[in-house]
């Protein structure tokens, strides 16, 4: 469990907010400028609070006038940057984070994490003969294998090109879900987030704007272009002549460009607001594959050119669709209506699934 409530002047910036985090992934999002890293700093112990609390675990590491110094907190950190010490072996580098950790509180073994990473090969080698992506594997190991009782990731990814980005986040997810070491992640991906978090708080000028799931998240944005709702379901028998994966939902197969994984597998599919169509019946004769069935649970938007119509999906997940109002008024797109939400498979992005 994560307590953070912080109160901090930066300049003419000032931090006013509190959220908390359980088991997972904690994600910060939001616009440049909002606060983000600064709330990264904090938890760290990089700044000292003016006031408020910061709570990992049952361990009080900041509240008003006790300010814990950074290389006591057992806090691993990964910045957008690598930050490794450059006359150092991966090796040692690898084993510098354990030097702040007491040998009894080691309980992170060192041959588990360079497996889940694959860097067993790169263990003799500087950081300078390192690709970027190999540099924030190494990162990634160091922070784990310091024992720590809390992550900090400040955009780990976005100094990495869009290959080593699907690259590194498949092992992110799996050291979330092998070490069970509570991770606060700052993104302004909304794919990342999406597919690493379970619960994200969104900051607007160093305050909690709103925060929940990334469903509820980011269903609710208010402009329409950024609109996403987050669609779970399983990885079924890939289509091998065309290419094509479908996502087996309660509400029907999500189909995806490529072949995309091992069949069962859970994934989460992000589906644009602004690439749904809606149709009163089943349709036939479309080339659109994705074809999902939902009752309407409300519409909003006032009396704008455009609405958001919010679908229940069958199996309880929820679908925003983006609409002219005309077109809402004349199908009589009111709640408790049963749609069919449309999807082409080349509007979604495979590669984040």
């Amino acid at each position: 469990m994560i307590d953070v409530d912080i109160r901090q002047r930066l300049g003419d910036f000032s931090l006013d907010l509190r959220f908390t985090g359980g088991a997972g992934v904690t994600a910060l999002f939001g616009p440049s400028g909002s606060g983000k890293s600064s709330v990264i700093k904090a938890i760290a112990g990089l700044t000292r609070l003016d006031a408020g609390r910061i709570v990992v675990g049952d361990i009080v590491l900041a509240d008003d006038g006790r300010h814990t110094p950074p290389h006591r907190r057992r806090i691993g950190v990964v910045f957008q940057e690598a930050r490794l010490l450059p006359h150092l072996s991966v090796r040692s580098n690898l084993r510098f984070g354990r030097l702040f950790t007491p040998q009894a509180e080691r309980r992170i073994a060192e041959g588990p994490v360079i497996d889940t990473l694959g860097i067993g090969h790169l263990l003799t080698r500087r950081p300078a003969t390192l690709s970027g992506g190999e540099q924030q594997r190494v990162a990634l190991g160091r922070a784990l294998l310091a024992s720590p009782r809390l992550l900090l990731m400040d955009e780990p990814l976005a100094a990495l090109d869009e290959a080593r980005r699907r690259e590194i986040l498949p092992l992110i997810e799996t050291l979330r879900d092998e070490f069970a070491i509570p991770i606060v992640y700052v993104s302004h991906a909304v794919e990342e987030v999406a597919r690493l978090a379970a619960k994200v708080v969104v900051l607007e000028a160093g305050k909690v704007a709103r925060e929940g799931s990334p469903a509820d998240v980011f269903r609710t944005a208010t402009d329409r272009f950024e609109i996403v709702s987050v669609v779970a379901g399983r990885l079924g028998a890939p289509d091998d002549d065309f290419r094509l994966t479908p996502v087996e939902t309660p509400a029907g197969p999500i189909w995806l460009n490529g072949l995309a994984g091992p069949v069962g597998r859970p994934v989460r599919v992000l589906v644009h607001a602004t690439d749904v169509a809606l149709s009163l019946a089943r349709p036939d004769g479309l080339s659109i594959r994705t074809v999902l069935s939902g009752t309407i649970a409300g519409v909003s938007g006032g009396d704008g050119p455009a609405v958001t119509v919010d679908l229940a999906l069958e199996g309880g997940d929820r679908l925003a669709a983006s609409v002219t109002r005309r077109s809402a008024v004349e199908l009589d797109l009111t709640p408790g209506r049963s749609v069919f939400a449309l999807v082409k498979a080349a509007a979604l992005d495979e590669r984040p699934v």
